[in-house]
This record gives structure tokens, sequence and C-alpha cells, in this order.
């Protein structure tokens, strides 16, 4: 399997270590990135229908809500990871992703049309990781007022997921 080394410090923003941080310095993150998927999928699977649209605190997002979230935070890092390999020096925009949420109409989904859609754009995110080569995977950008390395993108993605499947444990498991 390929190895893509673990960004180092200035690669990415202060804040995306509590994402980086989750995953093993190892350079596996396509695989990562493939058994996060799996694991996450099968997670969200053997939740009671019930508990997926709970709010563990008022406003705080349901557990149909964090997946889009996942879902639409991938998206985006992958889409700056893509103008960043191919070396678009335009600084990007930050995004507020409370404000996401409402328009997602994530609750009145099926949690099967949101999981299809996971595993359409994780598959297409593990693929464009797959197509760069080491000088692209290297190669930075500014987005949301930070830098940001291509690799140091994969590695947001992956660790965003664990964070936020974390989360859905602590907080709305936690009592059973």
């Amino acid at each position: 399997m390929r190895l893509i080394p673990k960004p180092m410090t200035g690669e990415y923003a202060p804040y995306a270590l509590m994402y980086i941080g989750l995953l093993p310095d190892d350079g596996l993150i396509l695989g990562h990135l493939r058994s996060n998927l799996e694991n996450t999928v099968n997670f969200m699977r053997s939740l009671p229908k019930g508990k997926l649209t709970l709010r563990h605190a008022e406003g705080e997002w349901t557990i149909k809500e964090i997946l889009v979230h996942i879902i639409d935070d991938e998206r985006i890092y992958c889409y700056r990871a893509l103008r960043f390999a191919r070396n678009d020096q335009t600084e990007l925009p930050g995004f507020e992703q409370d404000e996401y949420v409402p328009y997602s109409n994530a609750n009145n989904r099926e949690l099967e049309a949101i999981i299809k859609e996971f595993i359409s754009v994780r598959n297409a995110t593990i693929t464009f990781f797959e197509s760069l080569d080491e000088e692209a995977l290297t190669r930075k950008g500014i987005g949301s007022g930070n830098i940001m390395s291509v690799r140091a993108a994969a590695y947001h993605i992956a660790g965003h997921e664990l964070h936020h499947v974390n989360s859905i444990k602590e907080n709305y498991l936690s009592s059973e």
C-alpha cells in the first residue's frame, strides 16, 4: 500500500492537530480512510433508529446531522486539496459549518441514503489522493486563513471523522 507521510507542524492550522493527532504516524492514510469508512458505516447502522434524530443537549446536532457534516467537511477539504495539488494559489474562503446544518435536511433523510452518499464521497476522496504524486501531496495553499498541505487535508478528513464518531460515542451513547 502507498505511504503518505503524516504532515508536519506548519502544514496545517494549529486547531487541526485535534484531528490529525488521532491518526497513527504510519503513512497509511489511504488505508485509514478505507477502514474508517467501514467502521463508521457499521457503527451508524448499529444505532437505534430513534437515536439518530435526538440531540444530546440544546443546540447540539443530531447523529444524522453529524454524519452529513462529516460528508460536507470531506467534500470541502478534498476540494481544497484539489486546488492546492494543482498549484492554485488563490486563497480559499472558510465556511460556517453551523449554517450548513439546517439546510442539510439530514433529519428528513433515510440513514441508508446518507450512508450511500458518504460511501460515494469517500471513494472519490480516496481515488483522488491515490492519483497524486509526492510533489503534489506536499504542495500548500491557504484556506480559511490557514496554510494547509495536500497531505494534511487527507489526514484532516480522516481525523475529523474519528473526532465526530468519538463524540457520538461519548455524548449520545454514554448513558446506555
